[in-house]
């Protein structure tokens, strides 16, 4: 893709920025951000709130898939249908999120040409500072068709 992927999706999603998500990079199917270590998002054990968790891995999953569908905005909107979340470990301080698509570009383009609104999943880990895994996700997304 010749367009941010990572800049696309804070501009669509305010409550990314509100936040204070940034983008690592977002390209070839994969995405990385991070979600500053700030006491307004914190929890009740001083951590990231599980909600800002979750926006964060959705951010993730969400620039991994526009950096290779974004092409396709004009014919579809992707929306993500469903996600399941695995709270591995406490976060602590700021984290990092990367995203990858399980399934190519090929084959969800496909879909949508055969006339199938496709879905497909992102995978997301979520890492502390030393690296370690604190949350795994799965995003399922789809590109619903536009009407004409």
């Amino acid at each position: 893709m010749s367009f941010d992927a990572g800049a696309l999706l804070l501009q669509t999603v305010p409550f990314a920025r509100t936040l204070g998500i940034t983008f690592d990079h977002a390209a070839d199917g994969r995405a990385a951000c991070r979600l500053p270590d700030r006491a307004d998002l914190h929890n009740h054990v001083a951590g990231p709130h599980a909600g800002a968790l979750f926006t964060l891995a959705e951010s993730a999953s969400g620039a991994a898939m526009l950096s290779v569908l974004g092409d396709q905005l004009s014919r579809a909107v992707p929306l993500a249908t469903t996600a399941t979340v695995h709270y591995r470990k406490l976060a602590m301080g700021e984290v990092v999120a990367e995203g990858r698509m399980l399934v190519s570009r090929d084959e969800v383009i496909a879909e949508l040409d055969a006339g199938r609104r496709p879905e497909f999943d992102v995978a997301v880990d979520i890492s502390n500072a030393d690296g370690v895994v604190v949350c795994s996700l799965t995003v399922t997304w789809t590109l619903r068709p536009n009407r004409t």
